[in-house]
C-alpha cells in the first residue's frame, strides 16, 4: 500500500495551511502550534494583572506604571503542544473497498498536520507496539508505518481502547480509523474520550456498505471469520438494508455526539482531497 494521493504536493500544501481543530484545554509539556487556556511566553499579548511576589520582573509593565503608579505585568497567550494518538483498524473487514488505504491516508494526513504544528503523534494499530514521533522529522517515519499496514483477521476496537488508554499520558486526541463492523463498536467508542481526551471518529466505509448493488443469488461472507450465508438479494431486500443502513449511522453519530466526540462518514468513493478540504473541515475536525 502506497499512500500516492497524500504525498502529492497539492494535499500536502493544503496539509501545511491547516491545524486540529482541538477544542478543550491543551495540557503539554513542549511549545506547540495551539492556543491554549493558560499563559504562556508567546509574543501575543492577553491583558494585565497586579504584580505579586515571585512574578518575573521583566514583564512588568513600565508605561502603566508611569501612568498610572501601578505595578501590572503583561500577560501573554500561551501556545501548546497536543499529543494526537491515531488508531487505525486493521481488522479483515477494512481489506475491502480500500477502506484500510483511505484509514490510512485520513491518519497520515492528520499525524501530518500535527507533526507540522510541532506536536507529538502515536501510531496505534492491533497488534504492533505504538509508533511515537514528533516534529517535522517524524513524518517520513509515520507514512513509511501506514504504507506497511494490512488487513487481516478478527478485531476488537475496545481491546484496543483499552491498550490506548494503558499507555495515554494526559488528555491529548485520539482519532480512530475504522468501519465500526464489529459487534462491540459502541463499547469502544465510550472508552476513547476516557481521561479528557478529544476524540474524533472518522468512519470509513466504502461501496459495499453503503451503496451495494448486488441482486440475485449470492453468498454473503463475513471476512472476519469466514461464514458465509446463501441469499437471495431482491430490490426489496436492498430497500430495506439501507434503511437499516441509516438507522445504524444516526446511531453511530448519536452516540459520538453524546460522548462529545467529532463524526466523520469517510466514503472511500470520494477523492481524498475532497475528503480533507470539505468532510473534515465541516466536522471541525481541522481548521
Amino acid at each position: 500500500m502506497v499512500l500516492h494521493e497524500l504525498r502529492t504536493p497539492e494535499v500536502l500544501g493544503a496539509l501545511e495551511r491547516m491545524q486540529l481543530g482541538s477544542r478543550r484545554r491543551l495540557a503539554g509539556q513542549l511549545v506547540g502550534g495551539h492556543r491554549s487556556t493558560r499563559y504562556g511566553s508567546s509574543l501575543d499579548f492577553a491583558d494585565f494583572r497586579e504584580y505579586q511576589p515571585g512574578d518575573d520582573y521583566r514583564r512588568i509593565d513600565h508605561l502603566a506604571l508611569a501612568r498610572f503608579d501601578q505595578l501590572l505585568i503583561r500577560l501573554y497567550d500561551a501556545e501548546d503542544d497536543l499529543t494526537v494518538r491515531l488508531v487505525v483498524d486493521t481488522s479483515a473487514s477494512m481489506s475491502t473497498d480500500n477502506k484500510l488505504q483511505r484509514a490510512a491516508e485520513m491518519a497520515g494526513a492528520l499525524g501530518f498536520v500535527a507533526l507540522t504544528r510541532r506536536d507529538r503523534v502515536e501510531l496505534h494499530v492491533p497488534g504492533q507496539t505504538p509508533l511515537r514521533c514528533s516534529g517535522r522529522s517524524g513524518v517520513a517515519a509515520l507514512f513509511e508505518r501506514l504504507e506497511g499496514l494490512e488487513a487481516g483477521g478478527q478485531g476488537s476496537l475496545s481491546k484496543t481502547a483499552a491498550e490506548v488508554l494503558a499507555r495515554q499520558r494526559g488528555p491529548g486526541m485520539t482519532v480512530v480509523c475504522s468501519d465500526l463492523l464489529e459487534p462491540d463498536w459502541d463499547v469502544a467508542l465510550h472508552r476513547f474520550p476516557a481521561r479528557g481526551a478529544e476524540t474524533v471518529v472518522l468512519h470509513t466505509l466504502g461501496r459495499g456498505e453503503l451503496d451495494p448493488e448486488e441482486l440475485g443469488d449470492v453468498d454473503l461472507v463475513d471476512v472476519e471469520t469466514g461464514h458465509r450465508v446463501a441469499q437471495t438479494l431482491t430490490p426489496g431486500h436492498l430497500e430495506d438494508y439501507r434503511e437499516r443502513l441509516d438507522d445504524w449511522l444516526d446511531q453511530v453519530e448519536t452516540a459520538c455526539r453524546r460522548l462529545g466526540a467529532s463524526y466523520a462518514l469517510v466514503d472511500t468513493r470520494v477523492p481524498l482531497r475532497t475528503v480533507l478540504l470539505g468532510g473534515l473541515r465541516r466536522a471541525e475536525v481541522v481548521a
